[in-house]
């Protein structure tokens, strides 16, 4: 029972840390803005999907999905450093990508969800 607690409070900590830098960071521009003919789910579905692939993210591998605000759904890594709103925009779905930094990981991701458009 003890380590249940404990976990939890662990994953509410790492939340309201991702949660800031996820504000911080649509503050700003995404570091890329794509778009899809396929629905909303079935886009961020496929982003949590490819995102928690181990054999090409390794240990750094996650990918959580939670209704966003306004509509759609956010796509995340643990500790929010790469993530995805994904919209409704008329007929088309609107995927804003942002990350934290432009590195390898980065473009390793926004390539990992290019293959779900």
């Amino acid at each position: 029972m003890r380590k249940v607690v404990i976990g939890a409070l662990v994953l509410a900590a790492l939340a309201g840390c991702a949660g800031s830098k996820m504000k911080q960071a649509r503050a700003g521009a995404p570091y890329k803005t794509l778009a899809s003919d396929k629905a909303v789910l079935v886009v961020a579905q496929c982003i949590q999907f490819g995102w928690q692939d181990e054999a090409v993210f390794g240990v750094d591998a996650g990918g959580f999905m939670e209704p966003a605000q306004g509509g759609g759904h956010t796509v995340y890594t643990t500790g929010g450093d790469y993530f995805v709103d994904v919209r409704s925009a008329g007929a088309t779905t609107t995927v804003s990508y942002y990350a934290i930094e432009d590195n390898w990981a980065a473009k390793r991701r926004l390539a990992a969800l290019a293959t779900c458009l």
